[in-house]
């Protein structure tokens, strides 16, 4: 018998063939590739549809839940508009609300989860502590986050995916500093903040812009961020007779701060940023106690413009609730968000977070133009409470 004579393959012909086998698994690989979720490749990532997913992550719970109520309602009357006239590109925004518990661990861990669950952007926190430890998780995924925080420990993360919806403390106070001794004329200032982030940064950049207007405060108390009774505090601070005191805590503290300050006999007015500013901080001290008090802020009243009557409208309409400032900072933040989602065509990454800088926006709070510290917004301007409600300075 004799062998087959049908020719073998040859040695060429097999290489051409591992070739072929190698070069389409690679364009498979770059095509799986091209599909990866935030955070698991080190390409920027953009679907072509679907719905694109949007985090809003806030304290829904514990004594900072009204300012997680707040922004969410802000971005989601945003997102709402938004999907109403069709999304971005057709595709609808996929809002969902996660609670942080006002915690930076419990923070954290949801950070981890926005990783996992393939979020392109996150809004909040409110917390600049919370946001502060999400930061390093966010960050290595490319996830752009937009926060209400405005402690300057925000920027000190030099995270390229981080962007403030409003301005920090150092605007804030330096603004309320130029006022407080440059108008009103005082010299005799004294200040009570908390040991927490936001009272942290408060003490910093009014201590700094005070002392560099040649006013050293009469005293300097610090109390915990979970403190109650402040008589001992606040009795130091009656002892100096001042005529103004600056205080920086969230809103349900100061509050506190200042009615029992009433109760002790201080008649000066205090003065400080956007958690005087709000409805809570009046309602915990008191419509009288808070009479006359001072504050900063980017956003005095819902009257202040035709965009914000429009705004406050939609929002009264949407919820039956007045409209204020962090739910005016989120609204900003989350059309900040969706209009560099809309330029960029829907992409992620690091490619929606230099859209997110690269966006002019003229909103509630004035006009956002991005630097590379995320900060877009730097002026405030002064306002008091009369009445119960905060007006602008005359």
């Amino acid at each position: 018998m004799t062998r087959s004579s049908t020719p073998r393959p040859r040695t060429g012909t097999r290489a051409t063939t591992r070739r072929t086998a190698v070069c389409t698994a690679a364009a498979l690989a770059v095509a799986l590739t091209a599909c990866s979720a935030p955070g698991e490749s080190d390409d920027d990532t953009k679907a072509s549809s679907g719905p694109i997913k949007v985090a809003v992550v806030n304290a829904q719970s514990g004594q900072l839940s009204s300012l997680g109520d707040w922004e969410y309602k802000g971005a989601k009357l945003a997102v709402d508009e938004w999907n109403e006239k069709g999304g971005v590109d057709g595709r609808k925004i996929q809002l969902k609300l996660f609670d942080d518990q006002g915690d930076p661990t419990t923070g954290t861990n949801i950070a981890r989860r926005l990783v996992s669950d393939k979020y392109v952007a996150m809004i909040g926190t409110a917390e600049s502590a919370v946001t502060i430890a999400m930061g390093p998780v966010l960050q290595q995924a490319k996830i752009p986050n937009i926060t209400s925080g405005q402690s300057d420990g925000l920027v000190a993360l030099k995270s390229p995916y981080l962007f403030l919806n409003g301005p920090t403390s150092t605007t804030y106070d330096s603004t309320l500093a130029q006022h407080l001794v440059k108008d009103k004329g005082y010299k005799k200032i004294a200040m009570i903040t908390n040991n927490g982030s936001f009272g942290k940064g408060e003490h910093d950049a009014f201590l700094k812009a005070v002392k560099d207007l040649g006013v050293t405060p009469s005293t300097d108390q610090v109390v915990t961020t979970d403190q109650k009774e402040f008589s001992a505090a606040l009795t130091k601070i009656r002892s100096t007779k001042p005529e103004v005191i600056f205080i920086g805590s969230e809103e349900v503290e100061a509050g506190l701060i200042v009615k029992q300050a009433r109760d002790l006999g201080i008649t000066a007015p205090f003065a400080g940023a956007a958690p005087q500013g709000t409805p809570v901080f009046i309602d915990t001290a008191g419509k009288a106690a808070v009479e006359g008090t001072i504050v900063s802020s980017p956003y005095l009243s819902n009257d202040v413009s035709a965009a914000s009557k429009k705004f406050a409208a939609a929002y009264q309409d949407a919820y039956g609730k007045e409209a204020e400032l962090h739910g005016a900072k989120a609204y900003d933040g989350a059309n900040i968000l969706l209009t560099a989602l809309k330029t960029s065509n829907g992409a992620s990454g690091q490619e929606l977070a230099d859209a997110i800088r690269d966006t002019r926006y003229k909103g509630l709070l004035g006009d956002f133009q991005y630097d590379e510290s995320g900060v877009g917004i730097t002026k405030t301007t002064i306002g008091v409470i009369r009445d119960g409600e905060l007006v602008p300075q005359q």
